[in-house]
């Protein structure tokens, strides 16, 4: 690192659990934010003023609207940009030394399997079963680490589920019957700091996970009351019969 770095993340290498070597580990690092709205837009930002050295960021919508109540990443003047554009550029403004790679188009299953490939961590930041679905059983499949995060309504939670683990649920093990696409914030509404929160506690899960330090919530599902501002954790165990990686342990 250079005198402007060491001043940049100069209160991150104050932290004796992550140093010097840790923001070191940070800046060889990268991670893949799949979904640029509310959640996506405080874990982006985090992770680039935190020097994660290269960020994947993937959106294949425009900023719209009704989306600037909560999705910090764009501006009145973003709308009708391309999300992926929008939260590229207030990353770069707030940390001009990292790489990112805008993801615009929907991505292929083929393609977003390479993409999870290339990364050290993925953030699923999307709003729907079905794409949270590919997203941990590509990531169970390629071994990577993923942070989950979701929030309706007051109410919001977080997960982290690790394939490199053994003892690791996925989020199918979580939701083995799915979940009601009719939940999301379009069609029930959402107090805008609650989605801030969770979002931010991905970057929060993420960093730990790049850097090596800390416990991650794997194994455990952080939950959130908006509406009486209480936390509650549950502990969650990997089903043996999990369609998803029941099968991969089972193989190993």
């Amino acid at each position: 690192m250079d005198d402007d770095q060491l001043l940049r993340y100069s209160r991150h290498i104050m932290l004796k659990e992550l140093g010097y070597p840790g923001q070191l580990q940070l800046l060889e690092s990268s991670a893949l934010v799949v979904g640029l709205g509310g959640l996506g837009s405080p874990a982006a930002l985090y992770l680039a003023a935190a020097g994660v050295g290269r960020l994947s960021l993937a959106d294949f919508d425009t900023v719209d609207g009704s989306n600037l109540q909560r999705q910090i990443a764009h501006r009145t003047a973003d709308i009708g940009r391309a999300k992926a554009d929008s939260a590229a550029d207030a990353a770069l403004a707030l940390n001009p030394e990292i790489q990112i790679r805008r993801l615009r188009e929907r991505l292929s299953e083929e393609a977003l399997r390479a993409e999870i490939g290339a990364v050290d961590v993925v953030l699923d930041c999307t709003d729907n079963f079905e794409a949270r679905d590919l997203l941990n059983r590509l990531c169970v499949e390629t071994g990577t680490p993923l942070v989950s995060g979701a929030a309706i309504r007051f109410d919001g939670q977080v997960s982290v589920f690790d394939p490199r683990r053994e003892d690791s649920p996925c989020y199918r093990c979580l939701y083995p019957e799915g979940t009601d696409e009719d939940d999301t914030c379009s069609n029930r509404g959402i107090l805008a700091p609650v989605v801030g929160m969770i979002g931010t506690l991905q970057a929060v899960e993420a960093l730990k996970l790049l850097a090596d330090v800390g416990e991650s919530l794997c194994g455990r599902v952080l939950l959130l009351d908006g509406l009486r501002m209480e936390w509650r954790s549950i502990r969650l165990r990997r089903d043996p019969q999990c369609p998803v990686c029941g099968s991969r342990h089972a193989a190993d």
